[in-house]
């Protein structure tokens, strides 16, 4: 790693508590961290981490995204999760006074153009705009939230009905679409962190041609470590997707299960 992550190394030892043992001595879990854990104590002998890049909004930064992909770099790595992932905060406002709503398909960082599978972005309210929108989006949250080669994790799309989505299924699949295309664009894996009452309402139906049919599922909705175990067998939120981890909420840092070996998608 590199040499300026020294202080962030120390500092997050010192935030780190100890995991329940029986948990630990059962069943290899994880824990995933956010912006509401900056500056409090942080849970060890977790089998793998998962980092919030935003803070609550997919437009901010964690301010604590150093210290928490820190904390999840020493994690035992002994299930098939990857030991350390990250996930981002998704939304699709529309071009409602949005003022980073794309009006052309060049990307926002270096303005290079982009090929949108919808067409051309004029500004309008449409499946075009909205994929350039998520790619925009994708690419703020690897180039510029400092994810050190953000090419080597997994990115798990938290897809929730409190950010802001329009009416339209069509748009807001086209937004998470140009996500996933920009994660694999610049090689790496993709997945979706949501729940049936959530996903359906907000993407619709996923054909199998889209980029979100095969991707592997991270599920949250249990309460306890038992019924997040029978999640693992709930049906994948697309028709070619997997679940392939479940979270229970504990306080105060949730905690997540690994059910099968999530395939590079």
């Amino acid at each position: 790693m590199r040499s300026g992550m020294t202080a962030a190394v120390v500092l997050a030892a010192s935030m780190m508590v100890p995991a329940a043992a029986a948990y630990a001595a059962s069943t290899p879990t994880g824990n995933d961290v956010s912006y509401p854990q900056c500056g409090q104590p942080l849970p060890s002998g977790q089998a793998f981490g998962i980092v919030a890049v935003n803070e609550g909004v997919a437009n901010t930064t964690n301010p604590c995204l150093t210290t928490e992909i820190t904390w999840a770099q020493a994690s035992s790595g002994t299930t098939s999760q990857p030991r350390v992932s990250l996930y981002v905060n998704t939304a699709n406002p529309g071009n409602h006074g949005v003022t980073d709503w794309p009006a052309t398909n060049y990307n926002p960082l270096g303005g290079q153009l982009v090929s949108d599978p919808y067409g051309t972005c004029t500004g309008a309210n449409n499946p075009a705009c909205a994929w350039q929108y998520g790619w925009n989006l994708a690419e703020l949250d690897a180039q510029t939230r400092g994810v050190p080669n953000p090419g080597r994790y997994r990115w798990w799309l938290d897809v929730e009905t409190i950010n802001s989505w329009e009416s339209s299924s069509a748009n807001n699949r086209a937004d998470l679409e140009g996500m996933v295309s920009y994660f694999r664009r610049i090689g790496a894996n993709v997945g979706i962190y949501s729940t049936p009452k959530q996903w359906d309402p907000i993407v619709g139906t996923v054909r199998a041609t889209s980029p979100l049919y095969r991707l592997p599922d991270w599920i949250p909705g249990a309460t306890t470590l038992s019924r997040a175990k029978k999640n693992c067998g709930l049906a994948p939120l697309t028709g070619g997707g997997t679940v392939t981890a479940v979270q229970w909420s504990m306080k105060p840092v949730n905690r997540d299960l690994a059910c099968r070996a999530p395939s590079p998608r």
